[in-house]
């Protein structure tokens, strides 16, 4: 008898890129396509998994196909849409590219929803958004979570650390480390079991369902 989908582990990913305002149609985003997120949604509905993947409006990949999908455009509205799950999850695999700053003032801007160029040169003043993923424990505290840090600069040891230091921040499960600096690949990032390298987004997907569902 096939078994209901109530009864099965939901697992959680998220992907793509977030978006953080500038005025009413202008805005700052990330270089996120959204592929691994169906990659790794497509993995775990076949492992037997309910999956939920949100996905971020300007995701350029296919969405997975089969799953609950949900888009979210800013940071503020992924952590909605995580706090609204029917639910308590028991895999979050966060692989989203949210935004690291936020708009606090434009200084030059008229105050009008569109800036127009017509006003000269602006400044336009940032600070640290608010990190999701250490949240993520203390909403859903029995589920695996699985965190991302991609690095461009530095060494590979250096990316390495910055995974590692993740870990203990976020309280999180493991870490999977790309970039330009990392180098070639994806690496997982646990503090109880070695360093696991796999080669592409598929390769990845695999390690993590056969890491975390069996």
């Amino acid at each position: 008898m096939a078994t209901a989908a109530t009864d099965r582990p939901l697992a959680v990913v998220t992907c793509g890129p977030a978006y953080e305002p500038l005025d009413g149609v202008r805005r700052i985003t990330n270089f996120a396509t959204g592929e691994i997120g169906a990659i790794l949604s497509k993995a775990l509905l076949e492992a037997g998994c309910e999956v939920v993947c949100f996905r971020g409006e300007g995701a350029t990949a296919e969405p997975p196909s089969g799953v609950v999908v949900r888009s979210f455009s800013t940071n503020t509205s992924l952590a909605e849409g995580l706090q609204s799950l029917p639910k308590e999850p028991s895999l979050i695999f966060h692989a989203a590219a949210l935004c690291d700053f936020e708009v606090v003032g434009i200084d030059g801007a008229s105050g009008d929803q569109k800036l127009s160029s017509r006003n000269g040169e602006l400044v336009v003043r940032l600070r640290p958004a608010a990190k999701l993923l250490p949240c993520l424990r203390d909403w859903f505290p029995a589920a695996a979570i699985i965190g991302w840090k991609y690095e461009l600069d530095g060494t590979r040891d250096d990316a390495l650390q910055k995974a590692s230091s993740q870990l203990v921040e976020a309280r999180s499960d493991a870490c999977v480390v790309n970039g330009a600096a990392y180098g070639q690949g994806f690496g997982m990032v646990r503090s109880d079991a070695p360093l696991v390298e796999c080669a592409d987004k598929e390769q990845l997907a695999a390690a993590l369902v056969g890491m975390f569902l069996q």
